[in-house]
């Protein structure tokens, strides 16, 4: 155990008649202890937003005041988050949000007795060594892109699909699992269309392709990204030029699917080949087809739902790891959706004759 932390924990009772708890911890290097709290504490004050702790820091040492269990929450938080700066990994917002809900996580699963570390599964990379799940629907994600040939993961943007479909994309690559990486999207979105964009058929798609480049280079060396796409080995295209291949020994993955005609998927789905994982994601609530147009993504969904080899994911705006305004304002738009569809629901009887 890389962390000191003294057991003192003193009971009173507040207001509400219930315990509360004081904790002090003191870490081991005061360095690593600095990276924890964060620039200005800015980590220890997110912890008290999301735990309703108070914490008082001083050199390496840190002491936390609060219910007990929200204590005692936060005291793993901070020893996990130690954890990985001793290991040479750097912590961001997210990481320390994804502690939080792996720490509650492993409550759960341990009420009794303190959790093993590393609950959330996680994905390896040369270039950006161990990423671990944040919640417990990024977890169920990668623990299904490890079970099944075909997984389907939707939900809102900011939840990290396409990022970590990447990752585990590249994982596969750099274990020798699969051969190729195929990435693709719908290269039609928003009512645009290609023949009025500027450029060659290359600097056509580039600009709907840009976020799987963005993805791509956070996990592998921008020189290994370039020889690979000479070779073969990586290749980012549009959906249309998936159409009469089969993909053997590759992992491929189809971004932005809520955009994809019913034919389209169809096509898609039957390139699957021998040795390959096919990730296909999406967010149903934002297509971009013509009004009256089915998504092939929420159609696909539908019909291999009953197959027990088919994965299948489904986030929520709870899960949005991107930013905290983010997540709040995919809620707002989700809210508004269903109270539309409410006020839809009611007013169909009255049309019926």
């Amino acid at each position: 155990m890389t962390t000191l932390h003294d057991a003192s924990v003193a009971a009173r009772r507040n207001e509400s008649d219930e315990p509360d708890a004081e904790i002090s911890l003191a870490f081991e290097n005061n360095k690593y202890a600095a990276l924890v709290f964060g620039l200005y504490d800015q980590n220890l004050a997110r912890i008290e937003r999301r735990l309703k702790v108070a914490s008082f820091a001083n050199g390496n040492h840190v002491t936390l005041k609060g219910k007990t269990d929200a204590c005692e929450h936060a005291r793993r938080v901070l020893e996990a988050l130690y954890e990985r700066i001793a290991k040479g990994q750097n912590i961001t917002s997210g990481d320390v949000d994804g502690a939080i809900e792996e720490a509650a996580r492993q409550r759960s699963l341990f009420p009794n007795a303190e959790p093993a570390r590393g609950a959330f599964e996680q994905i390896i990379t040369r270039k950006r060594g161990m990423v671990r799940a944040r919640n417990a629907a990024q977890d169920q994600y990668l623990r299904a892109m490890k079970r099944y040939e075909l997984v389907f993961g939707e939900g809102p943007a900011g939840t990290g699909k396409t990022w970590l479909a990447v990752g585990h994309a590249v994982q596969l690559l750099e274990q020798g699992a699969v051969e190729r990486l195929i990435l693709s999207r719908p290269a039609v979105e928003a009512g645009e269309r290609l023949g009025f964009l500027p450029g060659d058929m290359r600097e056509k798609v580039d600009p709907y392709l840009r976020p799987i480049y963005d993805a791509l280079h956070d996990f592998m060396d921008s020189r290994m990204v370039e020889r690979g796409m000479q070779t073969g080995m990586i290749e980012v295209a549009p959906l249309a030029f998936m159409r009469g291949r089969t993909l053997t020994r590759a992992c491929v993955l189809l971004d932005e699917a809520q955009n994809a005609t019913s034919m389209q998927m169809k096509m898609f789905l039957t390139r699957l080949g021998e040795g390959s994982r096919m990730i296909v994601t999406g967010d149903p609530s934002q297509t971009d087809l013509p009004p009256g147009q089915t998504s092939g993504l929420s159609e696909a969904i539908t019909l291999l739902s009953d197959l027990d080899t088919v994965g299948r994911v489904k986030f929520s705006d709870a899960d949005v790891v991107r930013h905290e305004l983010v997540r709040q304002i995919v809620g707002a738009y989700d809210r508004a959706a269903r109270a539309k569809s409410r006020t839809h629901d009611a007013q169909e009887p009255s049309r019926q004759p």
